[in-house]
């Protein structure tokens, strides 16, 4: 069975500049060249790009992040005023067939905008996903996510996935590779053959497997099924809810 794989990294309101943003998505884009060669070049939308390329290129560079990431401040729907709470949104992928796409929310504080986040997604098909999908390299692309924009959490999983173990609308996820920060708590032991490795000094990497989990696999979602039931004992899956909007 296809499974939607995705990396992905979120955290709670953070009030940050355009700026502030470009600056860690410039370390982000700079870690993720390293991770795999289809990474090196990215596009975003816009007229008047040459047809035989994919978009504009985009030099992750911090002062052309900042103003791509300006261009990307959410509007109200009549009058195109900033919704300056929302922070910054962009889109990127780096091919016109096969693409990776990258999705960015940062910069938002409003408690009722939904997380920031950074999701990486490999594509549909072809020899660019399957060297993609192997856990050596998910593993280099969650780490440059959670160097690049300090998460609550991330982790490396399908949608299907995801659909079979998310119990609430917003908690922490858990997948075959499961970032969490410190800031969370602390990670309870866990049964083999899970590993908990730190990540720096920003939180633990938890392995959960060797091996890409699939959502067709009985045993893969029981196992994490159970992972997430230990770290939800231990405080680490729920997310604050936001107060009521007429608070």
């Amino acid at each position: 069975m296809w499974e939607g794989y995705y990396v992905g990294a979120y955290w709670g309101p953070r009030k940050e500049t355009a700026l502030e943003c470009a600056r860690r998505a410039e370390l982000f884009f700079h870690m993720l060249a390293r991770c795999d060669p289809s990474f090196v070049q990215w596009y975003r939308a816009g007229r008047g790009f040459p047809r035989e390329l994919p978009g504009h290129p985009v030099r992750p560079e911090m002062t052309e992040l900042e103003k791509l990431l300006l261009r990307g401040r959410p509007r109200t729907d009549i009058s195109k005023k900033v919704i300056e709470d929302m922070g910054f949104r962009q889109t990127m992928w780096n091919a016109k067939k096969e693409a990776t796409d990258i999705r960015l929310s940062c910069g938002g504080y409003s408690p009722w905008g939904g997380p920031n986040s950074c999701l990486l997604k490999p594509p549909r098909e072809g020899a660019v996903r399957e060297r993609l999908l192997r856990m050596p390299v998910l593993a280099e692309v969650l780490t440059s996510m959670v160097t690049a924009w300090d998460p609550d959490f991330a982790m490396v999983s399908s949608t299907e996935m995801v659909n079979l173990v998310e119990k609430g609308d917003f908690e922490v996820r858990v997948g075959c590779l499961t970032y969490l920060s410190r800031r969370l708590g602390t990670v309870p032991p866990l049964p083999a053959p899970v590993r908990i490795e730190p990540l720096g000094t920003l939180g633990w990497l938890l392995v959960l497997s060797s091996e890409l989990m699939t959502a067709s696999n009985p045993e893969h979602v029981a196992f994490t099924l159970r992972v997430r039931e230990l770290l939800d004992r231990a405080g680490l899956i729920e997310r604050p809810k936001p107060p009521p909007a007429s608070e």
